[in-house]
Formats: C-alpha cells, structure tokens, sequence
C-alpha cells in the first residue's frame, strides 16, 4: 500500500520513492470549503512528525497543515501556490503540496490505511 492518512487528514504517498507526497484529503477540503491560500514549507526545511508544515485558507476558515511522518521537504508544488483551487479540484492529485524524503518510515506504516481513515471520518 502507498497511500496512507494522518488523523490531521493528511494523506502521504510513498510511490515515488525517492520521495513521499503530501497533500490533503477529501474530508478535509470538504471540511474547508474554497481554498484562497496556501503557506508551503521551504524546500530544505526539515519537520517532525506532527510539526505544522503550512497553512491552508479558505472562505471559510484556516487550517495548519501538519507534517504526517518525519523528513525533509524537497520540493513544493509551486502550481498549487499559484493556483490554491486546486486542493478543492484535484487534491489528490495535482493539489498536492509538497514531497518529503521520510526519515522513518515506521511512522508511515502506522499512519491510517483508505478503509481506517474512512472509519476514522465517517460521521464528522
């Protein structure tokens, strides 16, 4: 399995093995309503796990993007910067928002599969 959920409904992808991408889930989107903005970390900066990593804004609200396991940010998705929708239309995908090189992948393991995290979300 390559896709995993944080309880801050994150969601981290590890395919790529050189380094794991990040972005929020579906729930949290749901949850947030239009995004306007995004706060992405510096490339070079390294998290622990639980660290806040950004911030997403919305109509609604702001919410602290949280890093789901330890590591350094290697890259960002500059297009999500330019374009903040794209975590409402394709945040699994091309609203990702940034790739980490995992520095313990024990705390990927433990992080949530898809029917744990619907469990997880399911009447919030």
């Amino acid at each position: 399995m390559t896709v995993k959920y944080s309880r801050d409904h994150e969601w981290v992808d590890i395919s790529n093995h050189e380094a794991a991408t990040v972005g929020i889930t579906l729930h949290a989107q749901d949850a947030l309503g239009d995004v306007v903005f995004v706060d992405l970390p510096e490339v070079g900066a390294t998290f622990a796990q639980g660290d806040v990593a950004g911030v997403v804004e919305s109509v609604k609200a702001a919410a602290d993007v949280y890093m789901p396991v330890s590591g350094e940010v290697v890259e960002v998705n500059e297009a999500l910067r330019a374009d903040p929708s794209l975590a409402n239309t394709d945040p699994l995908g091309t609203g990702w928002f940034f790739r980490v090189r995992v520095s313990d992948m024990t705390q990927f393991d433990a992080l949530m599969d898809e029917p744990a995290y619907a469990e997880f979300t399911k009447g919030a």
